[in-house]
């Protein structure tokens, strides 16, 4: 065999499995991956809008009375929810921005702010169905009601799972300035989580 043929041969062997995916410089395949994600998650969000607001339109007493008397929605605590959960999305930045300076400590006490407000907002979310007066057979407008609302609390279960996996591996000193995408994806889809709140705090208890 010729100097050249076995050249070639000690390169195919310095390769093992499938080729490596191509990527851009700007955005790692793992973060717009997350991006895809949140964007089939927002179409879904948007089939629920759709059927919410469909039942509000076709509503007689809408839009003089809504929710039909004698029901309501509490308001109020869904305000103080929505201030709650607005502020883990600061503190989520704060956790990310910390890793990237190399404070450890500051990552670590973000992620377990972030993680107590948005198990918080869910243990909220439940006292409010069981006092809310009405449950999904009380009509059409308690269906899409719960059916929007429970979908965002499912996101944010789904958000605290991995924001806890994150956690976990924060104290074992998983993380480093150079490599926090185990930080960084979980905290899109937590900014997400928390931005999809506002929107349906917004259409539900504010319109």
């Amino acid at each position: 065999m010729s100097a050249h043929a076995e050249a070639l041969h000690g390169h195919a062997d310095d390769h093992h499995g499938p080729p490596v995916a191509n990527s851009s410089s700007r955005l790692a395949p793992t973060i717009l991956g997350m991006y895809l994600f949140i964007a089939s998650e927002a179409m879904l969000f948007g089939a629920f809008f759709t059927a919410y607001f469909f039942v509000r339109v076709v509503n007689p007493t809408a839009p003089d009375s809504w929710p039909p008397e004698p029901y309501e929605f509490p308001k109020f605590v869904a305000g103080i929810n929505t201030a709650v959960l607005v502020t883990s999305s600061f503190t989520m930045h704060w956790a990310l921005q910390s890793i990237k300076r190399n404070n450890r400590r500051g990552l670590q006490a973000g992620l377990v702010l972030t993680i107590l407000m948005g198990t918080a907002f869910l243990l909220t979310q439940m006292i409010e169905y069981a006092h809310v007066g009405f449950n999904t057979g009380d009509g059409a407008f308690a269906s899409v009601f719960f059916g929007l609302t429970g979908l965002h609390g499912a996101h944010v279960f789904v958000g605290l799972t991995l924001l806890t996996i994150a956690a976990v591996r924060a104290f074992r000193g998983h993380y480093s300035p150079e490599h926090h995408h185990g930080v960084e994806i979980p905290g899109i889809y937590w900014h997400f989580v928390d931005i999809m709140w506002l929107v349906v705090y917004a259409a539900v208890y504010l319109l």
